[in-house]
This record gives C-alpha cells, structure tokens and sequence, in this order.
C-alpha cells in the first residue's frame, strides 16, 4: 500500500500537525513544500519526500537560506529509508539542526504525525529571502495548492491578484484607476503592462479589456475567481 502513497498524501496530516499547535500554514510558497506561521514565532519550513534521501537533505539545506527552522517529514513505513539507518539519519539531521517527522497515511482511518527530532536552529537565513516568502505567504489568499506537488501550476499571490483583474474587466474595458480602485490590488498598473499570462489587452492609453484567453481563463478560474472576491461564501 505504501508504494501507492505520493508526496501530496503527507500534505494534510502535516498541515492538520502544524494547525493543532496554533500555526497557519500553507503550502508551494517560494519552492518551499510547507511553510507555517504562528504569532512573531520563527517561520517553520517543512519538506516532503515518502521517503529519506539525498534530495531531501539538500532541499533542506536550500531551505536554511530563508529560514533557520526547518523539518524533513517523510513517511512512516517499509520505504521510508529510516528502519535501516535510523539512528544515522537522525544524527545527520542533528548535525544539519533539522527537525525530523514521520508522516503515517491511512485510507481508512486517521492520520498521524510523529515527532522524531525538533529543530535546532544553527545559522541565519537570508533576511532578503526571509522577507519574500512572509510576503508571498500573507498576500496568497487561502492555500489553493497542496505541498509537494511537482510538476503541475501553482496559485501564487501574483496569480490571484491577475485574477481580481480579470473579474474586475468581465463587463468590459476600464481604466487601470478604475481597476485598481475596483479591485484592490495595488499593483494593477504592473500586472497589466507585463501581462505575463496573455490576459490582457491594451485598448488605449491607460485602458485595458480582457484578451481572448482573459476571456477562457475567466471561464477556467471560475470557482477560483469566486472565492478570492467573495473569501467568505
């Protein structure tokens, strides 16, 4: 049954782990698998892998640029690498100053979270690299992705806010003031001059209108676009 169990089945014990102790928590910020957050604590960073490896440890390596508290999770079971090297793993993981969790996913019932080792943290992160993903993490709205994904497109803050505008631009052209103030995304006047994903059309100077895929992502991003201007229906 292991062999069927991904990276994105430890996701939601995790976050559930993290939620119970007072954090918020979402996930895919910056590269990041899970990033959690409570009160003016330190941000906790956690990696995903079903099992224990090389990759792993250098994922949480990179992860020491942006924060100094970091967790390796990986799944508890036959494959996770750890029966054999157990007591090695965790004195790398001491050595490194990570925490380390093992993740166990059922089908049937409950999943669990159990703590092997805490952090220790050892060195500063990047403030620069620090400050990007805390502004990533409070400007995406929800957690519209599930940690370790691989492969697939991810919602970020930017991507929302493109969204806001092309719910803002339905009815038809208006000016980047009348967006912005319809809106509330500060940056309009950016999102619509790059217009990185094709949506938007320029019509006269400081006028915009959806493009053809503006029009197909509106009917595309649907449920999405409904939940970030009506977060509470």
């Amino acid at each position: 049954m292991t062999q069927n169990i991904r990276e994105t089945d430890l996701y939601n014990p995790i976050k559930m782990f993290f939620e119970a102790q007072g954090y918020e928590v979402k996930s895919e910020i910056c590269g990041c698998d899970v990033v959690a957050i409570r009160d003016n604590d330190p941000t906790v960073i956690i990696e995903l892998k079903t099992r224990f490896s090389l990759e792993l440890v250098l994922q949480g390596v990179e992860r020491l640029s942006v924060s100094n508290n970091i967790y390796l999770a990986i799944l508890e079971g036959p494959r996770s690498g750890l029966n054999k090297r157990r007591n090695k793993i965790i004195k790398l993981c001491r050595i490194l100053g990570f925490g380390l969790l093992l993740v166990t996913v059922s089908k049937n019932t409950i999943s669990y979270v159990t703590p092997i080792l805490e952090p220790v943290p050892n060195q500063s992160g990047s403030h620069k690299k620090s400050k990007r993903l805390l502004k990533e993490f409070k400007n995406r709205h929800g957690d519209p992705n599930t940690g370790g994904s691989t492969a697939m497109p991810l919602m970020t803050a930017y991507k929302q806010n493109a969204l806001r505008i092309v719910n803002g631009l339905e009815n038809g052209s208006k000016s980047i003031s009348e967006l912005r103030k319809t809106t509330g995304v500060h940056n309009t006047d950016s999102i619509l001059q790059k217009n990185f994903y094709g949506w938007f059309s320029r019509v006269d100077r400081g006028i915009y209108e959806l493009s053809s895929k503006g029009i197909q992502s509106s009917k595309e991003y649907t449920r999405i676009i409904h939940g970030l201007i009506n977060p509470y229906k």
